[in-house]
């Protein structure tokens, strides 16, 4: 499968890429979906904006399995959810995020879930396994783990460094499998 296949379109709506964009051939970016340069999305990955907007920052990195997706509008709620994502955020192996905002420099663990509506803060840390609830906001500089998602204790300098540092290694292995598809 070519990364043609793996880029859909849907009612109109074409992904966009930035610059030294990495998509894995084994995952489904579609529809209204913006990705800044330097992402990665890595096997079995799912970006679905069929019924509402996907905006991913720079140096974003998606690890397998996780699906990225948004709430649409609906009676229940007129203006749905896009889902939005800032820069430097590294999101774990099987991560699910549904119709939130994520603002930069955040680690989502594996299997976190953070669900319509939530809204986090710059510089935060997602446990794995964690559950963000619907609407929960979850302010900067803290360690967030459990379900529901409580905070757990406040960053330390040595996790807040870990943040421009996954991201940059991300880009650096993204580089090498474009480098070796050329």
């Amino acid at each position: 499968m070519s990364e043609a296949t793996c880029l859909r379109p849907w009612q109109g709506h074409e992904p966009q890429l930035g610059e030294r964009v990495y998509i894995d051939p084994d995952c489904v970016v579609l529809g209204d979906v913006v990705l800044g340069d330097d992402c990665s999305v890595w096997p079995m990955t799912v970006i679905r904006g069929d019924m509402h907007r996907i905006r991913i920052g720079a140096r974003v990195s998606v690890q397998d399995g996780s699906v990225l997706h948004i709430t649409h509008a609906s009676d229940f709620n007129p203006d749905g959810f896009p889902l939005t994502i800032g820069d430097d955020v590294t999101i774990g192996h099987k991560a699910i995020l549904h119709g939130c905002t994520l603002g930069s420099r955040i680690l989502v663990g594996m299997g976190a879930i953070v669900m319509d509506g939530a809204v986090v803060e710059d510089e935060v840390i997602i446990a794995a396994g964690a559950v963000v609830t619907p609407g929960k906001h979850l302010a900067s500089g803290h360690v967030y783990a459990g379900n529901p998602a409580k905070a757990l204790r406040p960053i330390k300098e040595s996790e807040r460094a870990f943040f421009p540092y996954t991201a940059g290694n991300y880009v650096k292995l993204k580089d090498e499998y474009l480098a070796a598809a050329e």
